[in-house]
């Protein structure tokens, strides 16, 4: 069944394949694709006990605007034509504000890898969202935090995890080094 409308979130911090395969598994359910991007801002990131990395600054090498970069990035270069697409900060460490940036009617497809998810799923749920689960598993080949890892410590092969549009917009925009002095 396709909706007219979901939304998926993430932090994209960087966005990676593993972010695509989600990205691309929410804009075929959907007419139209909201992608939230969450921890918009560092005043706009609360701690999150379920994962409390999430919102430390070297966990958040890259801007808003540059994660716009690379969400359009990848998805037009997956396909996805871009009047399907829109973009927005989603400052899911305040859910009651998340009603001022994503459509409440829509459905909000999620992907659940640990207690992160849940926890997610769980504050949707309390809002009276409509959620779909994409998946569940246990094994998660792809993170942001590996990619950082891999660029901080100079591996050759860090742009093959990232989309081709991501990974020039890492070299572009200079995070590639902002990566390495923060983790060096």
């Amino acid at each position: 069944m396709t909706h007219p409308v979901g939304v998926i979130h993430g932090r994209f911090q960087p966005l990676h394949l593993g972010h695509l395969e989600y990205l691309l598994a929410g804009a075929e359910r959907c007419d139209t694709l909201v992608v939230g991007i969450t921890n918009p801002d560092p005043d706009q990131t609360a701690p999150e006990p379920t994962d409390p990395a999430r919102g430390l600054p070297e966990s958040n090498p890259c801007t808003y605007y540059e994660r716009h970069l690379m969400v359009h990035g990848a998805l037009t270069g997956a396909g996805v034509e871009p009047a399907r697409l829109r973009i927005v900060p989603f400052p899911h460490s305040f859910p009651g504000r998340l009603r001022h940036y994503a459509p409440e009617e829509a459905v909000y497809y999620l992907t659940v890898y640990d207690a992160w998810g849940d926890a997610k799923l769980h504050r949707f749920r309390e809002l009276g969202l409509r959620t779909e689960v994409m998946w569940r598993r246990t094994d998660k080949p792809i993170s942001g935090a590996r990619v950082r890892r891999a660029i901080a410590q100079g591996e050759a092969d860090w742009p093959s995890l990232v989309p081709d549009p991501v990974s020039a917009v890492i070299r572009e925009r200079g995070i590639d080094d902002r990566i390495r002095v923060v983790h060096g």
